[in-house]
């Protein structure tokens, strides 16, 4: 039986995230945060859709400082949802943004810790404890400007931008990410900050749903119960995308986790909304449906009966309803019955939501970003290229990415990985290793396909 996690309430702005509030949509703008206009109506677009709070990317404090302009023209026009500045690698720029948004997102792996590099590095016990005590140098003072504006934090780690510290004592794995956040979330708790919501994002689904039980397994023990945000992260875009997040956070809702939710796709951000929307008002459905389809697994399927008449919300059910069960792999095969489809596009959808649970690999796997102000070139074009000629190499695994921050992290788990270095210049991966760099972006995507073809030769 479906119940909601219970935790504790996180103000942001005039909202509230958990607790006994609703659970809360959101997405994150892609226009660069300078450009005051083109932010203000693309989060109008987004609030227009259903958003519940709006993101930017603040690379650093002169864009942290233009929050401030957005926040003021967006109020004046009648718009009150909260807004949440991104930060990454630069802590004073968190200071900065804390004075202007509602919000502000840290990373971890970022915040005081250099990028990592992939080196394996060796502390002793006394060393990594003074690695500690940087962070809480750096962390206190931030919480401090919070608590006076009364500004609510995101910890958000991100699979693809794990420590190099982090990454050398725990590995790359659930423990480390789990350990990642919780060295920043003892802080919060000893300085007695409570507006916080704690993201684990991964494009990986297993890894995701791996990671955010084990948080909240974490958490208990040490009686934390602060409210949670939920995304696949490089979802991708159209039906793979909607599903990969389907799979991902639906497994999540479906077992009573989550307090708010991003989808991720590489698609005009207020998109997203109606997909969330879709995903957060049939929890308590799939979970009934899940239930039932777990109960008949027979001979290492599950067979699936849906009555849906639009093909988006039929995508989102089926794969919300058995995510975790593949995940999870109680079964390895899938069976979707729904009349009005045609028997292969069944076919198609049940080997897609396999795909996504990374059962069963049947097309090409594309890992690629939603955009941001970060973002270097033209994502959904390079996309569409990319996808044109590598769609039928099945197995493959591609990840297009519009900026360093998750870039070489997220594309461990590809074989090839497309990723911003400048504007208009790219940089191109076998799996974690740069391989050619600062292309011109008019040549970038023939030199990826010309690496694929020669390896596959």
């Amino acid at each position: 039986m479906y119940q909601r996690r219970q935790s504790t309430e996180a103000r942001v702005g005039g909202i509230g995230i958990g607790g006994q509030n609703p659970i809360r949509i959101q997405s994150m703008g892609t226009v660069d945060t300078n450009n005051t206009e083109g932010c203000v109506a693309q989060a109008k677009r987004i609030i227009d859709a259903g958003g519940e709070l709006v993101r930017f990317t603040t690379q650093g404090v002169r864009e942290a400082e233009n929050m401030k302009n957005i926040s003021a023209q967006l109020k004046a026009d009648g718009y009150q949802t909260p807004l949440v500045a991104d930060v990454h690698f630069t802590a004073h720029t968190a200071d900065v943004a804390a004075l202007y948004c509602e919000k502000v997102r840290i990373n971890p792996g970022n915040y005081v810790d250099p990028g990592r590099t992939f080196k394996h590095l060796e502390y002793t016990d006394e060393e990594y404890a003074e690695e500690l005590k940087k962070i809480e140098r750096q962390l206190v003072p931030f919480l401090n400007i919070c608590k006076e504006h009364h500004t609510a934090v995101r910890i958000g780690v991100n699979h693809g931008s794990l420590s190099d510290r982090i990454m050398s004592r725990y590995g790359d794995t659930p423990e480390g990410i789990v350990e990642s956040c919780m060295e920043f979330l003892r802080i919060f708790k000893r300085e007695q900050f409570n507006d916080v919501v704690i993201s684990i994002k991964a494009s990986n689904t297993v890894v995701m749903v791996t990671t955010v039980r084990l948080l909240v397994q974490t958490m208990n023990k040490e009686d934390m119960h602060y409210p949670l945000h939920l995304g696949v992260t490089e979802a991708g875009e159209g039906e793979d995308g909607r599903v990969k997040s389907a799979v991902g956070i639906g497994a999540l809702l479906t077992e009573g986790i989550g307090d708010t939710v991003r989808v991720s796709l590489s698609e005009e951000p207020e998109y997203e909304i109606p997909v969330a929307r879709k995903l957060v008002d049939s929890i308590a459905e799939c979970a009934a449906l899940r239930e039932q389809a777990e109960a008949g697994i027979k001979d290492d399927t599950v067979t699936l009966e849906m009555h849906e008449t639009d093909w988006e919300s039929l995508q989102l059910k089926a794969a919300m309803a058995v995510g975790a069960l593949f995940i999870d792999k109680k079964a390895h095969q899938l069976v979707i019955h729904n009349e009005g489809f045609p028997e292969a596009r069944l076919v198609e959808l049940a080997d897609g939501i396999l795909q996504a649970a990374r059962i069963k690999f049947t097309k090409t796997e594309y890992i690629s970003c939603p955009g941001c102000g970060r973002t270097l070139y033209n994502l959904q074009e390079t996309i569409a290229k990319i996808k044109a000629a590598t769609k039928d190499l099945v197995g493959l695994k591609i990840g297009i990415m519009g900026c360093i921050v998750n870039g070489p992290g997220e594309m461990a788990d590809a074989d090839y990985g497309y990723v911003g270095a400048g504007r208009g210049k790219i940089s191109l991966y076998k799996a974690k290793e740069c391989v050619e760099k600062n292309i011109p972006e008019a040549e970038a995507v023939e030199k990826l396909l010309e690496l694929i073809r020669k390896d596959r030769k």
